[in-house]
């Protein structure tokens, strides 16, 4: 009983190590710009693809293929294969600010909900028409061995997907509170007036927030591959277990989001212990009890006035 425990407990830090990074994703443009990515789920799906595609590219297969029919892609591959998920994604994320963010800035209404949502369809519809609706099993860069430790069964990609996660978002968090950038971010969350008054690139910041939250999208879709498999529908569901966390740990507070990501990934493991099937009931309600106590999240201080 014990093993299972602990097993549990180590495959929910995992994946909620990328729901985490998705709720960073929510909150960096949440703070910054007012404003959240509703895509942010097929952001994640089309930075997998991309990954994959380069993969597929390294190996000689078609880039529209959905099997690597055994192949394993050598170590290069995959770091390149990451490398064009993080800034292929970074990219279209600043296309998705100039183009469907910051034409709507300032006026009333909520247009720009439903532009991101729209970027988010065409994403998937791009992604459809290229990979269609076939899932596809990704091999990781170390291999499907299982390793053991106390018992304990561990994938090396789900260890990878911890660590990596993990060292991503404790750079994050000493960026945003040792840096320069970091508080100019702040300020710029906090008053942006003030802050294009003191001479910070409020703009500037704006984008770099999109772009440093749809890369952390495609990052966290590029380490799920090998561990789900990779669909263009899986997007929904990690989309909205990444915001779930984002609201139950406080949507203006990263660390939080981080906490809110770890602690979904957990429940949902031991959860499917007990029966995989109330697995999205229990995180849901998670939801609403939450949102029923603290409003604002569980670590969350500010009164939300968008959304």
């Amino acid at each position: 009983m014990l093993t299972s425990l602990l097993q549990a407990l180590f495959s929910g830090l995992a994946v909620g190590s990328a729901y985490a990074l998705i709720a960073l994703g929510f909150s960096i443009t949440f703070a910054t710009t007012r404003t959240l990515n509703f895509a942010q789920g097929d952001f994640v799906s089309a930075g997998a693809f991309i990954g994959v595609a380069v993969l597929f590219a390294a190996l000689g297969i078609p880039a529209s293929s959905t099997t690597f029919s055994g192949a394993q892609p050598a170590s290069s591959a995959q770091l390149l294969a990451l490398v064009a998920a993080v800034l292929g994604m970074g990219a279209i994320g600043w296309l998705l600010y100039v183009l469907g963010v910051r034409p709507f800035a300032g006026r009333p209404g909520m247009a720009w909900v439903m532009s991101t949502l729209g970027f988010g369809v065409i994403l998937q519809s791009i992604g459809m028409a290229i990979w269609g609706p076939k899932s596809v099993v990704v091999p990781g860069p170390f291999g499907s061995d299982v390793i053991r430790v106390a018992g304990v069964g561990m994938l090396p990609q789900e260890v990878l997907t911890l660590v990596v996660a993990t060292a991503v978002m404790l750079a994050f968090d000493h960026v945003m509170r040792r840096t320069m950038i970091g508080k100019a971010m702040r300020a710029v969350a906090y008053k942006p007036e003030v802050a294009g008054l003191m001479g910070i690139n409020v703009t500037g910041m704006m984008v770099g927030a999109f772009v440093l939250s749809s890369a952390l999208a495609g990052l966290s879709g590029f380490l799920l591959a090998p561990i789900i498999q990779l669909s263009l529908f899986m997007s929904v569901a990690v989309g909205l277990k990444g915001f779930s966390a984002a609201i139950v740990g406080g949507l203006d507070n990263p660390r939080g989001c981080v906490f809110g990501g770890f602690a979904l990934g957990v429940l949902e493991s031991f959860i499917n212990l007990w029966s995989a099937q109330w697995r999205e009931v229990a995180i849901f309600a998670l939801v609403i009890v939450v949102l029923a106590v603290r409003p604002n999240g569980l670590f969350g201080t500010r009164v939300m006035d968008k959304v």
